[in-house]
């Protein structure tokens, strides 16, 4: 890997790491089309690279998320209650997402997610004003939302925030708790989707060098050595900011997203 795209992976860590503590999101959604793109340059050949895209995504999410807990955990934006009842089942969901990621044809999954985050940003803008929020759901139903959630967002190669934090916030988390509770939830489902990939890509050919599974470390690391520096950045302003501008500032940003991961 030369030093151009290594200066990329480098500015595309220092953006995640903001958006990881701004809004609770892993990157993954910053970080799969980036690879998907730099990794041709890199002299890897296209067998198995929306897998390895999403392996190694899920591997950044696993240190960027970490940073962005602590500090959230810090500012005592965790609500640890939620995570409780979340993290069961965004573990297996991890799991599941990363086996069916082996059967579903990679082009399909990036639309069907564009859709869901076109849903969740209009529930995002319409909470904006509303004045009376649904109590939590129970813990068991808590729990099967989770599993969705680790699921689709292994699907995606993401952490789960852009899913976390809507869900939450519609049941009255007040934002800054739910951006921080969604970077816990964030951190089990990159862990155990980075599992199941690295297990299903054991003995798989083709891979490039320097590879565990399907995750490549040499993009991992260059990566998540800026990302762990500027999470910071991004707690310190989810902190200071009004929860109805994090709200609009979190609608737009899944506006985007959903519209570049329909043309993916």
């Amino acid at each position: 890997m030369n030093y151009e795209l290594l200066a990329v992976l480098f500015m595309i860590g220092s953006i995640v790491g903001v958006m990881a503590g701004l809004l609770g999101i892993g990157g993954g959604i910053i970080v799969v089309p980036s690879l998907l793109w730099l990794l041709p340059k890199a002299g890897i050949g296209h067998d198995n690279i929306m897998h390895i895209a999403l392996a190694t995504s899920l591997s950044t999410i696993i240190i960027t998320s970490a940073s962005s807990v602590r500090s959230h955990l810090k500012s005592g934006n965790v609500d640890l209650f939620v995570v409780k009842w979340l993290i069961p089942g965004v573990v297996c969901g991890g799991f599941l997402g990363a086996y069916v990621a082996e059967l579903v044809p990679a082009e399909i999954l990036p639309k069907i997610f564009s859709v869901i985050l076109l849903i969740l940003a209009l529930q995002m803008f319409l909470s904006v004003r509303a004045t009376k929020m649904r109590e939590m759901p129970g813990k068991a139903c808590t729990t099967l939302f989770g599993l969705l959630i680790g699921t689709i967002s292994t699907l995606a190669g993401i952490g789960g925030g852009s899913l976390t934090v809507p869900f939450l916030s519609r049941f009255g988390v007040e934002m800054r708790k739910a951006i921080g509770s969604a970077s816990a939830c964030g951190f089990m489902i990159a862990v155990s989707g980075m599992i199941g990939f690295i297990l299903n890509g054991a003995g798989t050919e083709n891979l490039p060098d320097y590879s565990i599974g399907y995750v490549y470390l040499p993009a991992m690391l260059a990566i998540v050595s800026a990302s762990v520096f500027t999470t910071r950045v991004g707690v310190s302003l989810a902190s200071r900011l009004p929860t109805k501008i994090l709200k609009k500032v979190f609608a737009v940003f899944l506006l985007f997203v959903a519209g570049k991961m329909l043309f993916i």
